[in-house]
């Protein structure tokens, strides 16, 4: 008897014991001092100290010791779902894909309702390029959880890549009727209409955006975009002025504005505004060139539009489009008839496989002015 309370005592020493180590560790975990309660879980040594020193390996960085450690646990306790979920996720943030997929696959099969598990498999299989695993994936997961935004999120960033609007809606509708002013639900509803052409549609939501504080260059762009393309001209040079507020979208800003003028008309603003977005840029010019040749020729000025379609060619000629117009200038301005018939044959010289409609009326016009060239020599 006296033996057996003996031992009774030894146990809830060592319990009491354990359980003030694990109380001092469990604080300095808390607290951030990780190294320390790392040494303090490792005097512990149970299943729940060997997932502490894995944690705190991990919020230290060390992801090595971390994933180590997350294996080790494993290997004591290979049912200790927690441990294969963290190290999964661990495994995909250090891009170890494949074992991070089978670790998923792993949780999945014991065919748990919990959604986190099926994200997480569909984060998986897009980082090793399996696209539709994923989608089925983040389907699963909303299945088990209507309301979860990420998987949501997720189906519906893929259909708007893929410019699937009306897939892309279904997943963003479902995600904002839970969370109405979720930015990234909306951000996707707008670029959904966006990228379908549908700018009327997709203004609401591009200012919605706005009042939520997402002022950013990309969705300023865009917004104003839509306004000119829904003839707003006003929203429109007002959403571009937002835009030019951002040093690094001064050249985009101003060839909006010269854009929305040149569509009302206010054919000066328009020629401002382009040459400014070319003093801004760094690259290539080729679009602000070609507005700057509409604007000449609509303001019966043949000679600078034809120079200005020269330009735009010449910054791009892989576009044989601006060469085709700088040749119609060509052909209104010169009365040499051979100078004009030149400037066409080496569009077609360069360009063998040019957009049918305009080979035709090249090769037709080429054939005019031969015979003009014909009946002047007689």
């Amino acid at each position: 008897m006296r033996k057996l309370l003996v031992l009774f005592l030894l146990i809830l020493t060592k319990a009491g014991a354990q359980s003030s180590a694990l109380s001092v560790a469990d604080s300095l975990y808390t607290l951030g001092n990780y190294t320390a309660a790392i040494n303090e879980y490792a005097k512990i040594g149970d299943a729940n100290a060997s997932l502490q020193i894995a944690r705190a390996y991990n919020a230290i960085g060390n992801f090595e010791k971390a994933i180590a450690q997350y294996k080790a646990t494993l290997n004591h306790n290979p049912g200790m779902d927690i441990a294969r979920f963290e190290l999964g996720k661990l495994l995909l943030k250090t891009k170890s894909y494949q074992p991070a997929l089978e670790a998923f696959l792993d949780l999945v099969a014991k065919g748990q309702e919990n959604p986190e598990y099926f994200y997480y498999l569909g984060r998986a299989y897009e980082s090793i390029k399996n696209q539709d695993e994923a989608n089925t994936a983040f389907r699963k997961a909303v299945a088990k959880d209507s309301t979860h935004l990420r998987s949501l999120y997720a189906l519906g960033k893929y259909f708007v890549g893929q410019e699937i609007r009306d897939s892309a809606l279904v997943y963003v509708d479902q995600g904002l009727k839970f969370y109405e002013d979720d930015v990234s639900m909306i951000n996707l509803k707008a670029q959904a209409y966006y990228n379908n052409g549908q700018y009327k549609q997709a203004i609401p939501w591009f200012e919605r955006l706005i009042e939520l504080g997402e002022d950013r260059p990309f969705i300023l762009e865009r917004m104003a975009f839509s306004y000119y393309r829904n003839y707003d001209a006003e929203k429109a040079i007002k959403a571009y002025r937002m835009l030019a507020l951002d040093p690094w979208s001064l050249a985009d800003a101003y060839s909006g504005m010269g854009q929305v003028y040149l569509q009302e008309k206010e054919l000066d603003s328009a020629q401002y505004y382009i040459k400014k977005s070319i003093e801004e840029r760094t690259v290539t010019f080729e679009k602000e060139y070609a507005d700057l040749g509409r604007i000449a020729r609509l303001q019966d000025k043949t000679k600078e539009s034809m120079d200005y379609y020269k330009k735009a060619w010449e910054e791009n000629k892989d576009n044989p489009y601006n060469y085709y117009q700088f040749c119609i200038l060509a052909d209104e301005y010169y009365k040499d008839p051979k100078t004009r018939l030149q400037y066409y044959e080496s569009l077609l010289e360069m360009y063998p496989d040019l957009t049918p409609f305009i080979k035709e009326r090249v090769i037709k016009r080429v054939s005019e002015i031969k015979e003009e060239i014909h009946y002047a020599g007689n």
